[in-house]
């Protein structure tokens, strides 16, 4: 795991010198990658990559980067890693390509020889990544297909800067600092920054399982190589074989998910997912217990939200080397600035990662294994149920949104206590008779018709313009997911989980040094299981399926346990303020983490 970082002067008349701000890029990602820094320039300086380095496959200095084939003509800078490394490096060793390190970054290199584009699809694993073509005087850039590992571009029509963290690009100082309103009016709706913006409107991503080659002065435009919704839309079977495939296929992604040369541990809370993946890691067997962390909040001690005494049942039934690692109201206020000069953009969450990464750092370890990605696969949030419900029970309303919208402004007035306590409620006509609108509605931090007074009205009204929201929405159901249960699969995954609990273990894991592996989240998996989950959800047994993986499975009060999420008592991270919905404390640190970010604070007052 690593932070890459690049810049092409692809157009212009005579190559700048950009040493300089190349250092500074990849000087911002000294956590992502303390192990080693490496640059490399191209003959006629057009091309400066940088690399920051996270040793954990082939740590020797011999697999530093960027990296060279044995041919010199190909170059990479690399972030991720690829856990069929082994098997493709056999396949090329046979048809002749040779190797100078036991790395995953030298099989990138050598299969991007072999197949160019191609060789994208047969990549296993978490990746963002720079090939220079040094004969083609090309440039190609790649991410996988969830999107777990980020990679930032801006291009001002002569160069393209790239680099593994938006904040990383702006410390460069050739990047333009304008926000964007976009970015701005996602943040307040979703409590992230959506894909396709980030907060400046000069930096986008790459999309997830796409590709991008520049060449000839010239940036195409990315190519699609992977797509999470097309899974999802495959025809479903319905065979007494489904759990059976499933299971093998939990058993593998978790297998592939232990390629490394370092000791690995768990992040373990008290519900299915982490536990499962704790067995799953304890079948296939090790010298030593497996270290598993859980955070212990003081102030959630004995409730039903406290996470330890389930996380203790289960590290003693995985035998587990368990680490309880307790944090106090005056830890958790003292680190508030620490959290915010490491979050990378906006976000309403992370700070339970941050502070698990940080205990897994301070037992000395460099990559963990995290249950991310469980109630997205396997329907274990509420919305598989309440989404398609809000979709049957206002689909009358859903080609007339003024009245929607008419009923919502009437009963702000009527029911002023209802518009307090719950400001989602009265939108319920106006948004709930369409995929798109009913998860906007569920999972929205704000509403569209809230946003003047957060973010000033001439901000908003740009935002939402350029935004889009419910076709940004409707965009992650493409092309044809047609079945209730997996249009809200598609929507967790292409939304929530890619744009926040990815992001946020990205930033928050490399903000300690710190890999997070995600073996819920893996493309293998979802193309196996993917034609069985139907069924599976709607039968209510996705949750049990995964707790019955390990071949010891998860004790019965584990998957007992109500869905509570991982808690944080957020009255700390805002001196004190206290509220008892849930939701309205959200809505209190979202505007905390706006200002922190903007400097702003008058359209942003309470």
């Amino acid at each position: 795991m690593c932070g890459v970082a690049g810049i092409f002067d692809y157009a212009a008349q005579s190559p700048r010198c950009f040493d300089q701000e190349l250092r500074r890029v990849c000087d911002a990602m000294k956590q992502r990658g303390p192990d080693g820094f490496g640059h490399w320039s191209s003959s006629d300086n057009r091309l400066q990559l940088g690399h920051r380095r996270l040793s954990v496959i082939a740590p020797g200095p011999q697999a530093a980067q960027p990296m060279a084939d044995v041919s010199e003509r190909f170059i990479i800078s690399f972030n991720g890693e690829i856990y069929n490394h082994r098997a493709l490096r056999t396949d090329l060793e046979a048809r002749g390509y040779r190797f100078r390190t036991q790395s995953d970054t030298e099989v990138i290199l050598n299969l991007y020889a072999a197949e160019g584009a191609e060789a994208c699809a047969k990549l296993q694993g978490m990746f963002a990544f720079a090939i220079y073509d040094t004969v083609a005087r090309s440039l190609f850039l790649a991410r996988d297909p969830y999107g777990i590992k980020p990679l930032y571009l801006s291009d001002d029509g002569q160069t393209l800067r790239f680099a593994s963290q938006v904040k990383a690009l702006l410390a460069g100082g050739g990047v333009d600092t304008t926000i964007d309103p976009a970015g701005l009016a996602g943040f307040a709706l979703f409590g992230h920054v959506p894909e396709p913006f980030t907060s400046y409107r000069a930096i986008r991503p790459l999309p997830a399982g796409h590709h991008l080659t520049i060449r000839e002065g010239r940036v195409g435009q990315p190519m699609s190589f992977a797509c999470l919704a097309s899974s999802f839309a495959t025809h479903q079977q319905q065979d007494a074989e489904g759990t059976t495939i499933c299971r093998q296929a939990l058993q593998d992604s978790v297998g592939r998910h232990l390629e490394a040369d370092v000791e690995l541990g768990v992040f373990l809370s008290g519900g299915v997912d982490s536990g499962a993946v704790l067995g799953l890691m304890r079948d296939r067997g090790g010298a030593h217990p497996i270290k598993a962390i859980t955070l212990a909040f003081e102030d959630l001690a004995g409730t039903d939200v406290d996470e330890v005494p389930l996380a203790r049942e289960i590290a003693a039934h995985y035998e587990a080397d368990h680490h309880i690692h307790r944090i106090s109201r005056d830890d958790l206020a003292a680190n508030v600035p620490a959290i915010l000069a490491a979050m990378d953009q906006p976000t309403i969450d992370g700070i339970n990662t941050w502070f698990v990464a940080k205990a897994a750092r301070e037992l000395g370890l460099k990559v963990a294994l995290s249950g991310i990605g469980g109630d997205e696969l396997f329907g274990g949030y509420s919305t598989f149920r309440s989404i398609p419900a809000m979709v049957r029970a206002t689909a009358l309303t859903a080609n007339m949104p003024r009245l929607g919208a008419a009923v919502r402004r009437i009963g702000s007035g009527l029911l002023p206590n209802l518009q307090a306590t719950n400001p989602k409620a009265l939108a319920a006509f106006e948004l709930g008779g369409t995929y798109p609108g009913a998860y906007l509605l569920r999972r929205g931090l704000f509403l569209p018709h809230e946003l003047p007074a957060l973010l000033g009205r001439d901000i908003a009204r740009e935002g939402l313009q350029r935004l889009d929201p419910l076709g940004l929405i409707a965009g992650s159901l493409e092309p044809g997911v047609s079945d209730p249960l997996l249009r809200v699969a598609a929507m967790e995954s292409g939304n929530y989980l890619r744009n926040q609990l990815l992001r946020d273990a990205d930033w928050a894991g490399m903000a300690h040094g710190v890999e997070i592996r995600t073996p819920l989240v893996d493309f293998q998996l979802l193309q196996t299981v993917a034609p069985h989950l139907a069924g599976i959800i709607r039968s209510k047994n996705g949750k049990a399926l995964l707790a019955s993986a390990p071949s010891k499975p998860l004790p019965f009060s584990v998957l007992q346990r109500s869905k509570t999420g991982f808690s944080v008592p957020m009255e700390s991270l805002l001196s004190g303020q206290r509220n008892a919905n849930t939701r309205l404390t959200s809505r209190l640190w979202a505007r905390q983490v706006l200002q922190a970010f903007t400097g702003q604070t008058t359209a942003l007052a309470a």
